[in-house]
């Protein structure tokens, strides 16, 4: 499907009602349903396909693992130094591409493998492949049946999330699954649809889980009204469960410190009417709900997605783009909860909503694309103290709702369509040092991974040039400087 008829779909997909929205999704899985047998083809037939060999690290740079979804620090940035910034010519050089089945997920990369969760037919493959040849060392096949009422995909929403000798996936039909690393057998699988019912979601459930003080916590909403969930990682058995009626979300959980106690933030808000969402902060080691912000959109037919903000030591922020916009909470120590804390509202900038990428935040700065629309997406400057808008720049509809990820003293940004960007962003304005099209395909919307100077880029659809969905790794090694050994 072409660049203009993605737009045309993106443009009937704003928020204009429940019968618009739903007629929007029921053309896009028409156009979609011819695409989806080659992809699954193409994913079941063809291994790798090497191009070239990296350069080599040079040895005074750093480098670090990506095992989950927004990188090793849980705020889209990378430790990362010595990385190519110019894309001049042809830009980064592509190191092998490996076929992928439906799904919007980026890879984790952990110990020189990398972990790549799709759908081939009816089953989850979890595909792990070594990070410089991209062949694959093994595959854990589940058989999981999940069609999509709206025609958005079959595919998983979320990253595999690597921690420890264990690879973690929930899966789009609720089963969550921990995978031996070396091996990939199955450890533990835990199907909560089976077990207890859950509360139908719009495009199935998609909460990348977070796994941090021995715990797996992601969001589900079972029929028996629990909405957040802490497992075992070891063994898969419940730690504890939180219990609130608002229902479980796209958005996945990220940790938080605050007064010395461990918590997640977790940005909650399912299938609903009326509809109901908002920030949840929980206590990582008991489960015990600290505070809560209420924030969704009015319109049943909305979705969170973005992941809960960190702006400082005592302030955090959500956001979405079907109305509600942004909202940063404060937490106060030593009042309100049980455990001695509470939530307040800080700021509301209902004007600017990030929808499918989660912002990044540098000092005083948020750094954001807004809007749900493809064609009237902006980068945006917030600041994180007040909310208020700094500066707004459409960079010429280039990357339209992209990914940002820091990185080596600046930005990778990473179009919809398959640009890729280095920016320069301050409190003043952005200003584009590089960029180039590594292909040209919609809903290129996950965050890339990076990880020893490798950059992995999912191509979730079909390309106009010929290209099939895929995973790239592309060379992101600078030169010069004594090589490592």
């Amino acid at each position: 499907m072409g660049n203009r008829t993605q737009e045309g779909l993106d443009e009937i997909c704003a928020p204009a009602g429940p019968v618009a929205w739903c007629a929007a999704h029921a053309l896009r899985a028409v156009l979609l349903a011819a695409c989806v047998s080659v992809m699954d083809t193409h994913a079941e037939e063809t291994e790798a396909r090497f191009h070239a060999a990296p350069k080599p690290l040079a040895e005074n740079v750093r480098t670090a693992d990506w095992p989950r979804y927004l990188g090793p620090s849980d705020n889209a940035t990378s430790p990362e130094t010595g990385l190519q910034r110019d894309f001049s010519g042809s830009g980064p050089r592509m190191v092998w591409e490996y076929p992928k089945g439906e799904g919007h997920t980026s890879p984790a990369v952990v110990r020189g493998r990398v972990f790549l969760f799709h759908r081939i037919g009816d089953d989850e493959v979890l595909d792990c492949l070594d990070a410089e040849t991209g062949k694959r060392i093994w595959r854990n096949t589940d058989h999981a049946p999940y069609r999509d009422r709206y025609g958005s995909g079959n595919g998983p929403r979320t990253n595999p999330v690597v921690a420890g000798n264990r690879v973690y996936v929930n899966g789009i039909t609720g089963r969550v699954r921990g995978i031996d690393l070396e091996t990939g057998a199955a450890v533990w699988t835990r199907d909560f649809e089976k077990e207890e019912g859950l509360v139908p979601n719009f495009f199935g459930h998609g909460s990348t889980p977070l796994v941090a003080d021995g715990r797996l916590v992601f969001q589900a909403e079972t029929r028996t009204g629990d909405s957040v969930i802490a497992l075992d990682p070891e063994t898969g058995r419940d730690v504890w469960r939180v219990r609130h009626p608002w229902g479980a979300s796209y958005s996945s959980p990220v940790p938080f410190t605050s007064g010395g106690k461990r918590c997640v933030l977790v940005f909650a808000g399912g299938e609903s009417r009326p509809a109901t969402g908002g920030l949840l902060c929980v206590e990582l080691d008991s489960g015990t709900l600290l505070g809560s912000i209420a924030h969704r959109a009015r319109i049943a037919e909305s979705v969170n997605v973005s992941a809960p903000v960190v702006l400082g030591k005592d302030m955090v922020m959500v956001s979405e783009a079907y109305g509600a916009g942004t909202v940063a909470a404060r937490f106060l120590p030593g009042q309100g909860a049980p455990s001695g804390a509470v939530l307040e509202k800080a700021w509301a900038a209902p004007e600017t909503g990030f929808y499918l990428m989660t912002p990044v935040v540098s000092g005083s700065w948020v750094f954001g694309f807004d809007g749900q629309s493809q064609r009237l997406a902006e980068l945006v400057c917030l600041e994180s103290g007040t909310g208020r808008v700094r500066w707004r720049d459409d960079l010429g509809g280039r990357f339209q709702r992209g990914t940002l990820l820091g990185v080596d003293g600046a930005y990778l940004c990473l179009g919809e369509t398959g640009r890729l960007g280095w920016l320069d962003l301050s409190g003043t304005g952005v200003r584009v040092l590089s960029e180039t099209e590594l292909f040209s395909a919609p809903e290129t919307w996950a965050l890339p991974a990076l990880s020893r100077g490798l950059l992995y880029v999912s191509q979730n659809a079909p390309g106009t040039r010929g290209t099939k969905p895929r995973l790239v790794c592309y060379d992101l090694r600078g030169t010069g400087g004594a090589v490592r050994k």
